[in-house]
């Protein structure tokens, strides 16, 4: 008998259990992380913001010149089909299109090979587990790598280029450390192995501009702010100015906003989560559960 209880995936047009999924070695996707992807988060049996994951995947593709036959209209319909199979009520799920394989062995033109779509979903996951986030994270800014610059890698692109977070995590965790922050070459802050930062300063929310995704989650809680009356700034965010601010978050897909209660030696709040913080996250977690913003999932 199948096992769906871990998630399921679509693979050349067939839906299987997550951990019958493959792709071939051969692919440039996994070979040469010629690949983006997605991830959108499905909350209590309805995915939250769709229509807004789907249009960054689809700049995504445009940007590295990814063709793939489905439209949003079958990418959608095939997220669907697979968390409703899987069964799954809180899920995250992963829309993925990669390079392929060429169809003449050792090409080097990406022309040559056929684009592909596959996807895949498992059961909600936390980039910072659920644990640490009761307490507050502990986060240490890398010293020996930065993020890689954007005119090499876009990190408005979701990407699978992990070099640099790697590196970033290992050296947090010989630190004591629950997660990494990265810097650019100028020293201005950029982001984390999977979530945006976020700091509140004399009342203001300042998020970085440069060297970062522009997460959906990232958006939720910049207009989470507006709904609040807090003024926001998206803008060059200097790591001086940042260990100096009154709070300091996280806000991602797997998780949602996230306190943090010490970068390096730096500890906020007498180590306890600061109150607009707690706020915004309060209001994340409220948005999700407007019907506006969520598409629900027909299950059988």
């Amino acid at each position: 008998m199948q096992d769906w209880s871990k998630g399921a995936a679509i693979i050349r047009g067939e839906i299987v259990p997550i951990a019958e999924a493959r792709i071939g070695v051969t692919d440039w996707g996994l070979t040469r992380s010629d690949i983006t992807y997605d991830v959108v988060p499905v909350l209590d049996g309805a995915f939250f913001r769709l229509p807004d994951y789907l249009k960054r995947f689809a700049a995504s593709r445009a940007a590295l010149r990814l063709a793939i036959p489905e439209d949003d209209a079958a990418i959608r319909a095939a997220l669907h089909a697979i968390v409703a199979r899987a069964g799954l009520r809180d899920a995250y799920v992963a829309m993925v299109a990669s390079r392929g394989t060429p169809a003449i062995p050792g090409a080097r033109d990406p022309r040559a090979c056929a684009n592909h779509f596959y996807a895949w979903c498992v059961p909600y996951l936390r980039v910072i587990p659920a644990e640490v986030e009761a307490r507050g994270a502990r986060l240490w800014v890398s010293k020996s790598v930065h993020r890689i610059p954007e005119d090499s890698v876009n990190p408005r692109v979701k990407n699978y280029h992990w070099g640099d977070f790697t590196q970033a995590l290992f050296e947090a965790y010989d630190h004591g450390a629950d997660s990494a922050v990265l810097t650019d070459h100028a020293g201005n802050l950029s982001e984390g192995p999977g979530f945006n930062v976020f700091c509140i300063a004399g009342g203001r929310l300042i998020t970085p501009r440069g060297h970062c995704l522009e997460g959906i989650t990232r958006q939720t809680v910049l207009e989470a702010a507006a709904e609040l009356g807090i003024p926001a700034e998206v803008r060059d965010l200097p790591l001086a100015e940042f260990i100096e601010a009154d709070e300091v978050f996280t806000a991602t897909t797997a998780g949602g906003p996230v306190p943090v209660v010490q970068v390096d030696g730096r500890v906020y709040g007498n180590g306890a989560p600061g109150p607009a913080s707690e706020a915004l996250r309060a209001r994340y977690w409220e948005m999700t559960r407007r019907p506006a913003l969520r598409d629900q999932v027909a299950y059988a």
